[in-house]
């Protein structure tokens, strides 16, 4: 929790080490061996890129990697790609690439802020350019830019802009990435350059090696102990997927009703509220008879709207665009009120201003928290599981609730329990072509924005694709 008004964030200017590269590769297999569950990454379509790298070093491309972003370990995941993958295919297919293979980041500014500084550090070494993501960052934007038209490697970004913690559903891609390589192309023909523009999709999904039922039947019945809820037993002759099915969907509306009940008492929300006796029968050993699919989405959007309110009417912001626009405009809000443009000196401050300030970092931290609530269940609908009951789905819904409850209890939700042992499995797609689209892009205002607008709307498709197909 910050307690604490603080300057302004300053921007991390890329500074590539090619020696800070260079031990990231070597030990990228034992941090992911060390810090993640994941035993074994397999790479599809990896002449794709190996191609594309070939292209790039020879001058005739400019590429942009849009990866998927399920997970805080996907970037581990693109590293074992571009260091490992890339290299041994064009070895064993005879294509000459200069090493390293690499390529510059762009991050999310917020990271150095709950990973460390020494992340901060680590990406600008990397060659790495942060963004903020809740406003126009015109230094963060031209960094960008000029790191796609000229940078010595191609670009990485993830176009969902967080994570969603769904490895088979894709959030509603930002236009930023397109409107990025848009740029580029024009850059690139003000300068008399003649390289072809492309992004390149890339899905991450990840799967258990063995499904680890007795570590998600725990973790529910942590969560329900955490909840108050009685325990259950299954009838007879249930099913032990349908009983744990109904245990997680228990789980789930109570938490809803909870919330609503503490948004409409508390914060004076209007909500479809669930009636006390209600509550309580999930509390007891009374028969559990469920909501419907269709209501409990309803209402979660309806929930995940008034929480947003709560914080939009704090900061005096109108609830405009998609939950996730919304979410990235609270973030900027609230880091504004914390990381003061006009507190550069804070130690110019008198004992009574310094209070002040602190007062007003950490209310603005408080109502952040509600965004960060929405924002991890901005991907959540009522039929994940139902639709296909597989230990990935179970395992990423109730974790998602293990998040909720970290917050509520005001832990740290980066801290996650591992429920087993991992694969990853990388996707490479076709590349889109930027290029292509540029006539239209140029011929008008409009144009523009239709050209952008496409362009998403292909790319987001690709990666849906990706994240369903077996």
């Amino acid at each position: 929790m910050i307690q604490h008004a603080q300057p302004p964030l300053e921007f991390i200017p890329p500074k590539l080490d090619i020696k800070v590269l260079r031990t990231l590769q070597i030990l990228l297999p034992l941090i992911i061996r060390y810090r993640t569950a994941i035993q074994h990454i397999e790479a599809k379509n990896v002449e794709v890129l190996v191609n594309l790298y070939h292209q790039f070093q020879a001058g005739k491309i400019r590429f942009l990697i849009a990866f998927r972003h399920p997970s805080s370990d996907d970037p581990l995941c693109l590293g074992h790609l571009l260091y490992r993958s890339v290299p041994r295919l064009a070895k064993e297919q005879g294509i000459p690439l200069k090493p390293p293979i690499h390529a510059h980041c762009m991050y999310d500014r917020g990271i150095p802020l709950w990973a460390g500084k020494f992340m901060g550090w680590l990406y600008a070494r990397l060659g790495g350019t942060p963004i903020h993501r809740g406003k126009i960052d015109l230094q963060g934007l031209r960094s960008a830019r000029d790191l796609f038209a000229n940078g010595p490697f191609p670009m990485a970004a993830a176009p969902e802009g967080a994570t969603n913690g769904h490895s088979e559903i894709v959030s509603p891609l930002e236009p930023g990435i397109s409107q990025l390589g848009f740029w580029c192309v024009e850059d690139l023909r003000k300068a008399g350059r003649s390289e072809e523009v492309v992004i390149v999709p890339l899905g991450i999904r990840y799967r258990y090696i063995t499904p680890p039922w007795d570590a998600i039947d725990s973790l529910l019945t942590g969560l329900e102990a955490d909840a108050g809820l009685a325990g259950m037993q299954p009838a007879a002759g249930e099913a032990t997927g349908s009983f744990r099915y109904k245990r997680l969907y228990r789980l789930g509306e109570h938490l809803l009703g909870v919330m609503e009940d503490y948004y409409t008492r508390f914060y004076h929300q209007e909500l479809p509220a669930s009636t006390t006796a209600r509550l309580k029968s999930r509390k007891t050993s009374e028969p559990y008879v469920p909501i419907s699919n269709e209501e409990f989405a309803n209402r979660l959007n309806v929930l995940l709207d008034a929480a947003l309110k709560v914080a939009e009417q704090f900061f005096h912001l109108q609830p405009k665009g998609s939950v996730i626009d919304r979410c990235r405009r609270l973030e900027q809000a609230a880091w504004d009120w914390i990381y003061r443009e006009d507190l550069k000196n804070v130690e110019t401050l008198s004992t009574l201003e310094r209070g002040l300030a602190d007062r007003v970092a950490e209310e603005a931290d408080l109502r952040a928290w509600h965004m960060r609530i929405v924002e991890s269940f901005v991907a959540v609908t009522g039929k994940y599981v139902l639709e296909k009951p597989t230990a990935e789905r179970f395992a990423e819904t109730t974790l998602l609730m293990w998040d909720m409850f970290a917050r509520i209890k005001g832990k740290s939700p980066f801290n996650r329990p591992k429920l087993g042992a991992q694969q990853a499995l990388l996707t490479v797609g076709q590349p889109i072509s930027v290029s292509e689209r540029w006539d239209t892009y140029k011929e008008s205002r409009r144009g523009a924005k239709q050209a952008i607008a496409d362009l998403t709307q292909e790319l987001q498709m690709a990666l849906e694709t990706m994240a369903t197909s077996d």
